[in-house]
């Protein structure tokens, strides 16, 4: 029988929950707006003063003057002669955001962003989230999402597949060989190895991203290696490497044998290099700034650069060098314009600023920005070489990263200093900063169980590393959005949010080159 809850049980807990309530000391209460909105020190006028930024009507006159831009910009639909695809690898909105802080401050634009057209791109491929720069090539190159690690190939390609990737019916061509079956010239430019995964997705078909050259293809696919190209291999003899106008960037060594390099990575006797010289008269070989920039446009056939034997110096070391020779990536992307200017039907050029996403990955933030400077620069004097009446400029990135900028700081303060506000462990923390990486161990002593006080670690170096929330050995790229700026004919179309696989079907549109729907067969309907 259960036992019966008497007046007197209930009156003693009362007394016992009086008594222990009395014995807890009673928390403050949170005030939850005042943390999620601090009351921060008061700095004044900024550092980089706007004058009237104080009062109402600077910001109504900055809109209207807006608004007239708008209003007074009349679409073009002419057919583009030239179209110009611009890559900042790793370039995210965070990025681009710090970076107009690195430039001068937030309130400047770089030189994409004055654009009229933007939209957002979705960067997710067919079998992840989050994808790297191989799967994303052949999206914005080759119009087709496929899988992660893959280059120039359908989703019927797993990365490493070997048959698969032999198999033709797999691969896909790109926004290049779509341009150069209408006519027209193609070619590339990138500080990273034009080997590596953006610039490969132009020409390469491989069911792996590391199969650069013949040693590591070998590696990977053992007998079935036979019959294969490497993607150093293909940027010469293949269907579309044979016939690039321009190839500029980094990665001599996937093209030589340790005979004819001391760094050479090829395990097959070859000298790459002399037989792209051999292939046809006028075809022309430069490994130093100094060769590129003498470069007579109207007398070179095709024209190769390979200016480091991986990628090629952050633009920082470049400066620091007194014995540099490797050109800027605005000097290799006016040569490819001035090359590509001489083919009367026109031409497709694919830009990467790649070491954007290389700085990212090691935690480097500083040199992340100088990296996003730098392609804006390139981007600058590409427009100013071209007419807006019939060349198209697209920018976009591939993937963002897990880079972000958070905290309170005042305007015109030093976006690599430390916030104005601090942690709850009452040690400072850095505006600029990332989900994951390697500089985990740096900020936090896993010893004492605390974070380190990133002022006292503060170099001020341009390699300096930028804390990290979670220990890996590389940073990851982000699966967010990244956006999309386009400037010349048919540039309104690349507005809104879509799949990033539509870009160059978009580009094609307005070239009237390809196989899909072009602004000629729309002119007519």
């Amino acid at each position: 029988m259960a036992p019966t809850l008497t007046l007197k049980f209930f009156v003693g807990l009362g007394l016992v929950c009086l008594a222990l309530s009395a014995a807890v000391p009673q928390m403050t209460p949170v005030d939850e707006e005042e943390s999620m909105h601090p009351h921060l020190p008061r700095h004044g006028i900024r550092a980089r003063a706007i004058s009237g930024e104080a009062t109402q009507a600077y910001w109504h006159e900055a809109s209207k003057q807006l608004l007239r831009e708008k209003l007074s910009h009349v679409r073009n639909t002419n057919r583009a002669k030239n179209i110009i695809l611009f890559l900042g690898d790793g370039m995210g909105l965070a990025t681009l955001a710090a970076a107009r802080s690195y430039i001068g401050g937030e309130e400047q634009k770089l030189s994409f962003e004055e654009f009229p057209f933007t939209g957002l791109s979705k960067t997710y491929s067919v079998d992840k989230i989050t994808p790297d720069s191989a799967c994303t090539s052949t999206s914005y190159l080759c119009g087709v999402k496929a899988n992660y690690g893959t280059i120039g190939v359908n989703a019927h390609v797993l990365r490493g597949d070997c048959q698969a990737m032999a198999n033709a019916s797999n691969h896909v061509f790109s926004l290049g060989k779509w341009a150069m079956d209408s006519g027209k010239a193609a070619g590339l430019v990138t500080t990273t190895r034009v080997t590596h995964a953006s610039p490969s997705g132009v020409y390469a078909h491989t069911a792996d991203r590391e199969w650069e050259n013949n040693a590591l293809l070998e590696e990977g696919c053992g007998e079935q290696a036979a019959g294969l190209q490497d993607i150093a291999m293909q940027l010469i003899y293949g269907e579309v490497g044979s016939k690039l106008k321009v190839m500029l960037g980094g990665g001599k060594r996937n093209f030589y044998d340790p005979e004819f390099y001391d760094k050479g990575r090829r395990t097959d006797g070859r000298n790459l290099v002399e037989e792209f010289e051999a292939l046809q008269e006028g075809n022309t070989f430069v490994k130093t700034q100094k060769k590129l920039l003498k470069v007579n446009a109207t007398e070179t056939g095709r024209l190769l650069g390979l200016f480091s034997s991986g990628h090629m110096h952050y633009h920082v070391e470049q400066l620091a060098d007194p014995e540099n020779n490797e050109p800027t990536l605005e000097e290799m992307t006016e040569k490819a314009i001035e090359v590509l200017s001489t083919e009367e039907q026109g031409y497709f050029l694919f830009v990467e600023g790649g070491k954007i996403d290389i700085s990212h990955h090691d935690t480097m933030a500083r040199i992340a920005l100088d990296e996003t400077a730098e392609l804006s620069k390139a981007v600058r004097r590409a427009r100013e070489l071209t007419n807006p009446e019939d060349t198209l400029i697209v920018v976009t990135s591939d993937h963002s990263h897990t880079f972000s900028v958070a905290g309170y700081q005042p305007r015109g303060s030093d976006i690599f200093g430390a916030a104005k506000s601090k942690g709850q462990d009452k040690k400072p923390y850095l505006p600029l900063s990332y989900a994951n990486g390697k500089s985990f161990d740096l900020y936090y002593n896993t010893l004492t169980h605390e974070r380190e006080d990133p002022v006292a670690l503060a170099t001020g170096d341009f390699d300096q590393l930028f804390p990290a929330m979670v220990p890996l050995e590389s940073e990851t790229h982000g699966g967010e959005d990244v956006g999309v700026f386009a400037s010349g004919p048919w540039a309104h179309l690349f507005t809104g949010v879509y799949e990033q696989n539509a870009i160059p079907h978009m580009m094609a549109f307005a070239a009237c080159v390809g196989d899909g729907l072009t602004a000629c067969q729309y002119a007519s309907y």
